[in-house]
């Protein structure tokens, strides 16, 4: 539930909330990747938070921002050029620094919460 009257963005269950299609994924490297989300804030320097979904597939990033995920539901595998895979699942919480770049392998649909800054 999405409570817009409040004194702030308020998100009672962020795991399930009805996201908004934003189309395929433009850093899928393999089969088409659908995304979806919510954005709760926008900020300047294209700053942003909100929640984030897609459906599982290879992906590559090449980060011009920092970014804070914490995963609510799925599975992936994120790989630092020139580094070790690690494993994101639910619960777990993550840094992107700006310049991170590398591969996101998303075995299943994945919803996170982001803040981009």
């Amino acid at each position: 539930m999405t409570d817009t009257t409040a004194a702030l963005p308020l998100i009672r269950d962020a795991a399930s909330v009805e996201l908004e299609d934003t189309g395929p994924l433009e850093e899928a490297t393999g089969k088409e990747m659908k995304t979806s989300g919510l954005t709760l804030w926008e900020g300047p320097d294209d700053a942003e938070a909100g929640i984030w979904e897609c459906t599982s597939g290879p992906s590559r990033w090449e980060l011009d921002t920092n970014e804070f995920v914490h995963v609510l539901s799925g599975r992936m595998t994120v790989t630092r050029d020139g580094g070790s895979p690690v494993e994101l699942g639910p619960g777990d919480t993550a840094l992107f620094e700006k310049g991170w770049s590398g591969t996101w392998e998303l075995q299943t649909t994945i919803r996170k919460l982001y803040v981009i800054f």
